[in-house]
């Protein structure tokens, strides 16, 4: 009998810690020193005060579908994503959540807009934490105190902040549309309204679609507070688009400190978010290195197709994640070099390909053997890793972009 979701998947321990508890686990940046912000907990991940600059995604199933949305946020876990986020629009969604908290194995997070006896009903489920947003919730100056008290007495934490597409209408025209000074504006509100009552256990999101304005928005509101940031850059786009503008806004502020949590917001699926929000941190140096593909750009000098045979490596190298650098090299210029550097490479030429291991070449092989060989070689390395304990909890493949070449083949 096949295994269930329920009998496959762990469960996080509850009741979650109090949030703020001080907690040794921090990460640095190796660019720039991390901006000073304070710590809230979501769940058992530690957000802010230095702590490693954790993953977020969201589901896009139907919450009531129990079982749908648990083998989602499962694939989440797998591809290396720290914290889910639920969209909780109705009554079924909000009695779905008991069950999805207590069998998830990564905190969740609903996602409350309107209603605000949602997210009453998402902390009594045992959600890590709920995302807010003041400005469209009904008579939030009255529940707002209620809210507040609720999760204080739950340790639990809440997400705040505005998006471009959701800024209160005075605020929209005093500054003449959704500017950094206007999402501040928001944002800070918003924060004056919690603190008010006491309640400091929140980061705070300012999202916009444009990259410039969306890094000139955090900036501004990091120099205001010390409150943790969540990083994302709304409606971004589809999975290229969206990818670029995600690497281009979260590079230029994650290089000045600033971030605490990151969500990478694709028109794609879920899954695909979280791969590429864990490489970006990867090669910012804010998370080990796990699994690694470089190979080099088409050019005059190749004497083989590289695109197809980078895109043939890495498909086929997909599920793989023990902690290895292939390189995937088409000439002899910087060929041999790179894939010295490598764990395991190819410098390919003249219809044969030369196969480094840890710098050492240890067989030259037919081009038409380049794939299989290496395919064969990175999974016995993978393997061997795995057996000698050095394949880290929660290590990723690469990211995967197919490519289609309907019109090449390998020469």
């Amino acid at each position: 009998m096949p295994e269930t979701i329920e009998s496959t998947m762990p469960t996080i321990d509850k009741p979650f810690r109090k949030t703020g508890d001080p907690a040794e686990l921090t990460s640095e940046s190796p660019l720039h020193p991390r901006r000073a912000s304070r710590r809230i907990m979501v769940g058992p991940v530690p957000v802010g005060g230095g702590a490693p600059i954790s993953v977020q995604s969201m589901t896009n199933t139907l919450t009531a579908n129990v079982p749908a949305t648990l083998q989602q946020i499962a694939e989440l876990t797998a591809a290396g994503c720290d914290i889910v986020r639920v969209a909780v629009p109705s009554q079924d969604d909000a009695d779905a959540l008991p069950e999805i908290c207590r069998k998830s194995p990564i905190p969740v997070i609903a996602d409350i807009h309107f209603q605000s006896k949602y997210v009453f009903q998402a902390i009594d489920a045992g959600c890590a934490a709920v995302r807010v947003n003041p400005g469209n919730i009904r008579k939030f100056d009255e529940v707002g105190p209620s809210i507040c008290k609720a999760a204080t007495d739950a340790g639990i934490s809440l997400r705040i902040g505005v998006n471009a597409g959701s800024l209160d209408k005075e605020l929209y025209a005093k500054y003449g549309g959704p500017t950094p000074e206007a999402l501040v504006a928001s944002a800070l509100k918003e924060a004056h309204m919690f603190e008010d009552v006491g309640f400091h256990d929140f980061k705070i999101s300012v999202k916009h679609h444009d990259v410039i304005t969306m890094v000139e928005t955090y900036r501004l509101l990091a120099s205001k507070g010390d409150w943790p940031l969540h990083l994302g850059v709304t409606e971004a786009g589809p999975a290229w688009q969206g990818t670029i503008k995600s690497c281009l806004a979260f590079g230029a502020l994650l290089a000045e400190g600033i971030g605490d949590t990151i969500r990478v917001s694709l028109s794609a699926p879920p899954v695909e978010e979280v791969k590429v929000g864990c490489k970006l941190l990867e090669y910012m140096g804010l998370r080990p290195r796990k699994f690694d593909i470089i190979s080099c750009p088409s050019c005059g000098r190749a004497q083989v197709d590289v695109i197809q045979l980078a895109s043939a490596v890495t498909e086929g190298l997909k599920d793989v994640t023990a902690p290895i650098r292939v390189a995937v090299m088409g000439c002899i210029v910087n060929g041999p070099g790179e894939a010295r550097e490598a764990d395991l490479g190819v410098a390919s030429g003249n219809g044969k390909g030369q196969i480094f291991i840890k710098g050492k070449v240890v067989k030259t092989v037919p081009e038409d053997q380049i794939v299989d060989t290496l395919l064969t070689m990175s999974q016995e390395m993978a393997a061997q890793m795995e057996a000698d304990g050095q394949v880290p909890a929660g290590a990723t493949g690469p990211v995967v972009v197919p490519i289609q070449h309907p019109n090449h083949s390998a020469r």
